[in-house]
């Protein structure tokens, strides 16, 4: 088990995983990790679409053309989604949990990655978010904010360096511009 800071400082995102299948009880705890995840007012505006079947997988790979194609060779891809008539920050709710479930991945040496949905586009007329609607059978009025791929890393990446933190992005008691 890492302390906290090291586990922020080790991960990173991979998109290149191996053929091995995640556990049982390894899937559990990112699931618990997301479940366990703070939202505001407690309303658990979330919900969660957990893909393992590798011809889902490549379907979901398809809802960016040409940066979610790594999907598809993911031991397991969860779908995060999230109801905006039940909190309007559903949107932070969710992705408390889409990155809690990254850190308990990292804990596991498992590696993951954050495929943006929200925002983005499939084709010149469906979203991203359609397109898996349609693929998940995602009812309205439910959004997708991302997915989150997860498998057994092909190889290990250097860690984050603290020697380079922005600390010019960290002001102190009011904004300061910077010179």
């Amino acid at each position: 088990m890492q302390d906290f800071n090291s586990l922020l400082i080790n991960r990173r995102s991979y998109r290149k995983y191996t053929d091995e299948p995640l556990s049982g009880d390894e899937v559990q705890l990112i699931l618990e990790a997301a479940l366990l995840s703070p939202t505001s007012k407690n309303k658990h505006s979330w919900e969660f679409v957990v893909v393992e079947d590798k011809e889902m997988l490549a379907k979901l790979s398809n809802c960016k053309p040409h940066s979610a194609g790594f999907v598809a060779d993911a031991a397991l891809a969860v779908v995060v989604i999230g109801n905006p008539l039940e909190a309007d920050p559903w949107i932070e709710d969710a992705s408390i949990a889409a990155i809690n479930m990254q850190l308990q991945a990292e804990e596991l040496n498992i590696g993951s990655c954050w495929v943006q949905v929200r925002g983005r586009e499939f084709s010149e007329t469906v979203t991203s978010g359609e397109y898996i609607n349609d693929v998940l059978d995602i009812p309205m009025p439910l959004e997708v904010l991302c997915i989150v791929s997860f498998g057994k890393k092909e190889k290990q990446r250097s860690p984050n360096s603290t020697d380079n933190l922005l600390w010019e992005k960290v002001h102190i008691g009011k904004y300061k511009i910077n010179a």
